[in-house]
């Protein structure tokens, strides 16, 4: 039994802001679903882009044709949420996204195979992802309390980690035994829940101070991100890991040359990682004890990058991807404190844009990082690679760390950007 006042210990992720909230509880729910969905589109793309052009290089441009929207649009898109009703733009972006995957199933119904259109779709779902993150990431502080965001995060970890891992399976078993058309079409009827939900919600206005433009402007944005340390401090953190630290392009050549293994051994080792942060995700109760973000940060960008340069030292697969599952938990715990300050440290007129800036460094991240690795991997070789960026990364985030040394004292009970 817990003392009087004092907090009960939790080990599993913490229900709580389902529990209390039935717009979170709605919300949450559908976009759950929805990305299950999203992740089975994006597997149907890629093997019918495979199965009209039978090239690799063609497939590895669908990557391409989403990142650019969803930079460039990532800014703006934010600048929108801090303008208009943040449900009212849910909505729009929510519905462009089923109404772009009933464009799929149509196609593919009609028999319209062409890559053009597929590259096209690829990049309009960018755009509308790029409209709706900002707008539905900057309500939640709006439906919960300040002390349940971090299990609100955590949540949202398992819904991105288990549509990772989930939906390319269901997507794939849905294509071979249905078609494109199939997997399309569910995805298509999965956004009725999100929509259901973001239509249930109260009006979303952003909340201005006295003197705030009416339209926000990117430039305001970033400006105010440069004079707010902690922020900063929570993107230089995630770049340390997810730049000089991601080995994810160097799996396919590891597979072989270590572990002696083949494009199955390469699909552990990229499943490793999001065992582990669906891991951290579902025992997640603990978290919300925790006030020294911060600290919490640091400490889990360190041990990612740990992890990362023992993995480089491993010859034997099963250990191997024992460290990375051990850095994809501490991926999951890093994420839950980045997010849940940026929430809590950003007047409400500002959350928009700062998710934006979010969304650049999430997606743009890893991908520098796969550059990266496979330039590092090719100039010397696999393991300085792996081992080497574990280190830098460990290294980069000390120094950040000693740089600006009240990001390491942040409280979250008086939250300062």
């Amino acid at each position: 039994m817990t003392g009087a006042g004092r907090p009960k210990r939790r080990i599993l992720a913490d229900l709580t802001p389902l529990r209390t909230s039935v717009h979170y509880r709605r919300l949450w729910i559908g976009n759950t679903v929805s990305w299950l969905g999203q992740a089975m589109t994006a597997l149907a793309i890629s093997l019918q882009v495979y199965d009209i052009t039978r090239s690799s290089f063609a497939v590895g441009l669908v990557g391409l044709f989403s990142l650019v929207p969803l930079v460039v649009f990532g800014l703006y898109g934010g600048a929108i949420a801090d303008t208009v009703d943040r449900r009212k733009l849910g909505l729009a972006s929510s519905s462009g996204l089923c109404l772009l995957s009933f464009v799929l199933a149509g196609s593919a119904l009609a028999g319209f195979h062409e890559v053009w259109l597929l590259y096209s779709i690829v990049a309009l779902q960018a755009v509308c992802g790029a409209l709706n993150s900002p707008a539905r990431t900057s309500m939640i502080p709006r439906l919960l309390p300040p002390e349940q965001l971090p299990a609100a995060n955590a949540l949202g970890s398992i819904t991105t980690t288990s549509g990772t891992m989930l939906g390319p399976m269901l997507g794939g078993l849905v294509v071979g035994v249905w078609g494109y058309q199939a997997a399309y079409l569910i995805d298509a009827l999965t956004f009725s829940v999100a929509l259901y939900a973001m239509w249930r919600l109260p009006s979303m206005r952003p909340e201005r101070g006295e003197g705030a433009a009416k339209r926000a402007s990117v430039v305001d944005g970033l400006r105010f991100l440069a004079t707010r340390p902690n922020i900063r401090m929570t993107f230089f953190t995630d770049m340390c890991a997810m730049v000089l630290a991601h080995p994810r392009a160097l799996f396919p050549a590891i597979a072989v040359l270590w572990f002696g293994g083949d494009a199955r051994t390469t699909g552990l080792l990229v499943a490793a990682p999001a065992v582990g942060a669906l891991l951290g995700g579902v025992f997640s109760g603990w978290l919300g004890q925790i006030r020294r973000h911060g600290l919490a940060i640091l400490l889990a960008v360190a041990a990612w990058g740990t992890a990362i340069a023992v993995f480089g030292l491993t010859r034997n697969l099963w250990l191997g991807m024992f460290f990375l599952a051990l850095a994809g938990c501490a991926d999951t715990v890093s994420m839950v404190f980045r997010s849940t300050m940026l929430q809590a440290a950003t007047p409400d007129e500002m959350r928009g844009r700062l998710q934006g800036v979010f969304i650049v460094v999430v997606a743009g991240g890893p991908r520098l990082g796969d550059f990266l690795a496979g330039s590092v991997g090719d100039l010397t070789s696999p393991q300085l690679a792996v081992t080497g960026g574990g280190l830098a990364c460990v290294v980069a985030v000390g120094l950040f760390a000693l740089k600006w040394r009240g990001f390491a004292r942040y409280d979250a009970r008086s939250p300062q950007a």
